[in-house]
């Protein structure tokens, strides 16, 4: 196993890259000290292409539930029964509180997320676009994430200075339709086309922990790959009551770090960003997750369930002898 571990991190840097089968064979490994020897060659890849700096984003749940479609993960369908909070698009006075105080704790990129197959035209994309342009006001990287992206919204988020779009493909494409059946995988690749054919940076991941095979997360990486993502966030399934998948049983911490490792060896030179669900499958290993290969990580709450405290985030990553990711225009 040593060889197999030495020899896919020698391969992650090359034109080819790492092939499906030895991403299989590395998501396969189950002992712990081969375990360690794959996050220690991530580490290294890590530190060798990207430094030792930290990004951090955060986001701000500007329209909450009520969405027509039926992501088995997801607490904001009107397909399952989660108790959560519901609300319109969010004014802007409410989102700029957020990204304020996001920025005052490290924060350089910034998301605009609502819930819903996608934002509506006219007046709702005109406020949303104003809110973009007073987060790069603010000193911050605006990004979005609206759902299915059109040509007509793509230029207006585009004149109001938005730099990311964040569109996930979720799972592996053979696996997609056990998720969501209210939209295709198809309909996800062309958003995240469309986004980089307007000059976005492409923040595109997906999730782990939905009853998809290892082989399938080797999809999924391979697949991301194809649209040469600028992003790819990292999420662990947190079941919420309610939803599909309120009993899957949850991942070990040592399988969420080797897949991490594996998808830094399949994402050499390109961010990796911890995102949902790690608090709650990482535990106490969290930290681990910058010595796997992630250089990036959303700190602060996501939409409908709270995260970690920034302030134990940026503990974390100076007392691994890291650094904060400092906002660059």
């Amino acid at each position: 196993m040593r060889d197999l571990i030495t020899r896919a991190a020698a391969t992650a840097l090359s034109p080819e890259g790492l092939d499906r089968d030895t991403a299989v064979r590395l998501l396969d490994l189950e002992a712990p000290e081969d375990i360690h020897l794959l996050m220690a060659e991530a580490n290294r890849l890590r530190s060798l292409t990207l430094g030792d700096q930290i990004e951090l984003c955060a986001i701000v749940n500007a329209r909450s539930g009520r969405c027509g479609e039926d992501c088995a993960f997801c607490a904001q369908s009107i397909h399952h029964q989660a108790q959560i909070e519901t609300y319109a698009l969010l004014d802007q006075a409410a989102i700029m509180e957020t990204a304020a105080a996001a920025r005052s704790l490290g924060v350089t990129r910034f998301s605009i997320v609502i819930s819903g197959k996608g934002v509506s035209p006219g007046r709702e994309l005109n406020r949303i676009a104003q809110a973009i342009e007073a987060v790069a006001d603010l000193g911050l990287s605006p990004c979005a994430s609206l759902g299915l992206l059109d040509d007509e919204s793509a230029r207006v988020l585009k004149a109001a200075g938005l730099v990311t779009y964040h569109h996930n493909l979720e799972t592996a494409p053979e696996f997609y339709p056990k998720i969501c059946t209210t939209h295709s995988i198809t309909e996800r690749i062309e958003t995240a086309r469309r986004a980089k054919d307007h000059g976005f940076r492409l923040c595109c991941g997906g999730i782990f922990g939905l009853g998809e095979s290892r082989r399938m997360r080797a999809a999924l990486a391979l697949a991301l790959r194809d649209l040469q993502p600028d992003s790819v966030p990292l999420n662990v399934l947190n079941p919420i009551p309610g939803t599909p998948l309120a009993g899957a049983p949850p991942l070990s911490p040592l399988e969420i770090l080797k897949t991490i490792a594996v998808f830094r060896l399949i994402f050499p030179r390109t961010d990796l960003r911890t995102c949902g669900g790690r608090e709650r499958n990482l535990r106490g290993l969290q930290p681990l997750m910058f010595l796997a290969g992630a250089n990036a990580t959303m700190t602060g709450n996501y939409l409908t369930t709270t995260g970690r405290s920034p302030e134990e985030d940026l503990r974390d990553i100076e007392d691994l002898g890291l650094k904060i990711k400092k906002f660059s225009p």
